[in-house]
């Protein structure tokens, strides 16, 4: 410390503000004991740390954080908790019942809602000493890269099966309705090039279809029973007929257990142009059932209480990205950690933590090489856990162009792409790096595919963002309009696409608009800071010029739409 600084504190005390009166307990009771304690209500005032403030985060020997229902819904006692659990200096306390973040779960916490200050009481004596045993260890001398969530203690008794995997689907020999025996041919080579698409794909296990070839004939008594027989989830049922000039195909997904009938769709295409749009049909089908699975795997793993794999914690954290809060990227965060307690030699569970870190990193960060050597780490986990897996490549290399390494990151995402045409979001990562690279053509073909490949799915709104992105960055601004203005129709409240918006309506000279626009933004995100706005306006138009015409336009709405008074 420089010359006149207070000295580093040996307890840091993390609390939200309306919990001021608890933390004054601990801090006095802390005190009495002889130990110097950092303790601060304005440090959740909405700014940035300073640099004192954070030094004595990371130089205290133990952070002892007070759960409560307000601190466990705050990013800063958040963000506290996560930095001590990283530097192994956590020991936290609960002083109000309340449902601790899911990082935090495995974490021994000591109970003291029930303490008013008794010097003698029983639970406050066995917590004060586990602070001094924290007291008395040696402090690490550099925070690890990798979370602590990733090497601290596992959850008892890890059961086989608990990684999890994509669900099973069994795609059953599609019906000729129209009688001909051109069409039996077309419907059997359907029900092939259909198997072969799905399993290019990411998001379903598709079965052979030499095991349901023997369902050719006949009615199928008992689906239950035989989705039992072929071990699947999901029943892929289809037609063909013709319909006048056109042949159509019918498909739908059934729950074998249930019985129940999740999606239907019929494709039709003109019999004069069914040779040489035969394959673009099959890929059509086969795109929006992988679409739709994945959309009905997420709502089952949403909905489940307990005993998660560690591929629905991951699918839960990919659906979290419906939008993007403060809350969602929490939440998605929190359910990408916890695949990792639950898998840690799972390398898509380190995937899907390293792009959510990124996330993290692109949309709160301050300009710190230690959050960009945080994702490098969640990087090179996934990597040397499975470095051929097309999933995990295309999750790596999103999170490294979002932390600002787009090159490395368009390599690994290409590699997906060849391991895996099918799969959705090795486009999405390749579209992302070409357009971070000033690449604007290629970035928007790759989103392109990506939508043929995934359509309908959650986070198309995210891709008519880098659409208009891409546009901006070339000078395009009536295409970048029309592609921000698809990404609010499915996405109203998505905060990226109405500050952009509003920066395009301000340079159309509809000042009154942008600054409505920009104060939606405002009211949706009042934690977020002009300094924050600018990182991610930096951060997201990298290496063009534009830029700065951005930052003039954010700087002058900002003022523009301050608070009065």
């Amino acid at each position: 410390l420089a010359h006149g600084d207070p000295p580093l504190p040996d307890i840091f005390l993390s609390y939200n503000r309306e919990d001021q009166a608890a933390a004054r307990r601990f801090a006095k009771a802390f005190e009495g004991q002889g130990f110097k304690v950092w303790w601060d209500a304005t440090l959740r005032s909405g700014e940035a740390y300073d640099e004192v403030t954070e030094a004595a985060l990371r130089e205290a020997k133990a952070v002892v954080v007070l759960w409560s229902k307000k601190s466990v819904v705050s990013r800063w006692v958040r963000a506290e908790a996560t930095l001590a659990d990283r530097t192994r200096t956590l020991v936290p306390a609960m002083i109000e019942p309340c449902e601790r973040p899911i990082m935090f779960e495995l974490t021994q916490t000591a109970e003291l809602a029930h303490w008013q200050g008794a010097a003698d009481d029983k639970a406050w004596l066995a917590f004060l000493g586990d602070v001094k045993r924290f007291l008395e260890k040696e402090r690490a001398a550099a925070p690890p890269v990798v979370p602590s969530i990733e090497r601290g203690p596992a959850p008892p008794e890890l059961k086989k099966g608990e990684r999890g995997e994509a669900p099973s689907l069994a795609v059953l020999p599609f019906a000729n309705r129209s009688g001909l025996p051109e069409d039996e041919v077309f419907a059997i080579g359907m029900v092939e090039d259909v198997i072969d698409a799905l399993s290019q794909g990411v998001n379903i296990r598709v079965i052979a279809s030499s095991a349901t070839a023997r369902f050719r004939t006949g009615a199928i008594p008992d689906l239950d029973a035989m989705a039992r027989q072929l071990g699947v989830r999901y029943i892929l049922e289809g037609n063909v007929r013709r319909t006048g000039a056109n042949l159509r195909v019918t498909a739908q997904i059934v729950e074998a257990a249930s019985g129940a009938i999740l999606w239907t769709q019929k494709f039709d295409r003109p019999l004069t142009e069914l040779a040489a749009l035969q394959e673009a049909l099959v890929l059509d089908v086969a795109a929006h059932l992988d679409a739709q699975v994945y959309r009905i795997e997420m709502e089952r793993a949403l909905k489940k209480p307990t005993d998660l794999t560690a591929w629905e914690a991951v699918t839960r954290a990919l659906a979290a990205f419906r939008e993007i809060t403060d809350e969602s990227i929490s939440t998605a965060l929190e359910e990408a950690q916890r695949a990792v307690a639950i898998a840690p030699d799972y390398g898509l569970a380190h995937a899907v933590l390293a792009m959510t870190t990124s996330v993290v990193y692109l949309f709160t960060s301050t300009d710190d090489p230690a959050e960009v050597a945080r994702v490098r780490g969640h990087v090179d986990r996934a990597l040397a856990l499975d470095p051929d897996n097309a999933v995990v490549l295309a999750f790596v290399a999103g999170a490294l162009s979002l932390s600002g390494q787009p090159q490395e990151g368009l390599r690994l995402a290409e590699r997906a792409a060849s391991l895996s045409p099918a799969m959705s979001f090795a486009h999405n990562a390749r579209g992302m790096a070409c357009i971070l690279l000033d690449r604007f053509e290629e970035g928007i073909a790759h989103f392109d595919t990506e939508t043929r490949t995934a359509p309908g799915a959650h986070t198309e709104y995210l891709s008519h963002t880098w659409h208009s992105n891409a546009h901006i960055r070339a000078g395009r601004w009536e295409e970048a309009m029309r592609a921000v203005d698809r990404a609010l129709a499915l996405n109203p409240d998505f905060s990226l696409a109405l500050a952009a918006k509003a920066f395009l309506c301000r340079r159309d000279g509809r000042v009154g608009e942008a600054r409505d626009l920009l104060l939606r933004v405002r009211q949706a995100e009042p934690a977020a800071t002009l300094a924050i706005w600018e990182l991610r306006i930096r951060r997201r138009f990298v290496r063009n010029p534009v830029v700065e015409e951005l930052l003039a336009h954010l700087r002058a709405l900002w003022a523009e739409t301050a608070p009065s008074g």
